[in-house]
């Protein structure tokens, strides 16, 4: 009985003092930082994870993907309707390939 009521003293410390909400910022959620293949996402990925990058921009990807081949570089999604240079640049550290 004293070990579960130790144990739940713990979570319960854990949970209101110890423990901060993981928060957004910038390019990570506390220290993970977020990446993406753009010659395998789905778009459904894109739009999620790429700034700027609603779902139509997203689908204009994957077509632009499926008609072209993989794209060598992240510069090359300025090909893609609807994206220009400032949205490479605001995704280029979350862009592989």
């Amino acid at each position: 009985m004293k070990k579960t009521i130790c144990s739940i003293s713990m979570v319960v410390a854990l949970v209101v003092g110890g423990v901060a909400p993981v928060q957004a910022s910038g390019d990570s959620y506390e220290g993970i930082e977020i990446t993406i293949n753009i010659n395998d996402a789905n778009a459904e990925e894109l739009d999620k994870l790429l700034i700027g990058i609603g779902p139509d921009k997203a689908a204009n990807i994957i077509e632009y993907r499926d008609a072209n081949g993989p794209f060598s570089s992240p510069e090359d999604l300025i090909n893609v309707k609807g994206i220009g240079a400032s949205t490479v640049e605001k995704n280029r550290e979350r862009i592989e390939l």
